[in-house]
């Protein structure tokens, strides 16, 4: 973050974590509260079809970004990049550096970075360093202990899920992901 504040001391520059979950009609099962001597119920059919989301979080301001996407790999990756330095606003007097695991469609050199993205990498075998882990379990809570027919069905959920976390849900995510050794964001010196 220091170096692109030297290369770029006129930018605004915003940390983002990204990384992406496997959701699907094979049910998230989850402890529910039962009544004392009874056994809780969850309707359960495993099949094995799956959608993916795609999450961009700041932590120092709990903004999220949501895609969600069929597969995951690189033509993918590129599409949902160029979206989302899109939906940022990436460009002249804006830089974001974007921290992602070490995946290997992450790292293949046919990813494709927007201009004004920048990437750093966590060290291997370090999910606890990653901020939007910490995601998954509140984009899922509309999934949990619930059986879908059709793909389709849990993808609106998922999507009206998103909403919500995108517009109301901005303090308790960046109260979740915002470490205290996450770098803050650096407006630039004329703004």
């Amino acid at each position: 973050m220091r170096e692109l504040q030297k290369e770029f001391p006129s930018h605004q520059i915003e940390v983002w974590s990204f990384d992406e979950h496997r959701v699907g009609l094979k049910p998230i099962i989850r402890k529910v509260w039962a009544p004392i001597g009874e056994r809780p119920s969850a309707v359960v059919c495993h099949r094995y079809e799956w959608v993916y989301l795609y999450g961009f979080v700041n932590p120092p301001t709990g903004k999220t970004e949501w895609f969600i996407i069929p597969r995951v790999n690189i033509e993918w990756l590129n599409l949902v990049l160029k979206n989302f330095a899109e939906q940022t606003v990436v460009g002249k007097s804006k830089i974001i550096l974007l921290v992602m695991d070490r995946a290997g469609w992450h790292r293949s050199e046919r990813v494709v970075l927007p201009s004004g993205i920048y990437v750093e990498y966590l060290p291997p075998y370090s999910p606890e360093l990653q901020p939007a882990e910490r995601l998954w379990s509140v984009a899922d809570e509309p999934l949990v202990n619930k059986s879908f027919d059709k793909i389709q069905d849990l993808e609106a959920v998922l999507e009206e899920r998103c909403q919500i976390l995108s517009t109301t849900m901005t303090e308790p995510i960046k109260n979740l992901t915002n470490y205290y050794w996450w770098p803050q964001n650096i407006s630039s010196e004329a703004g």
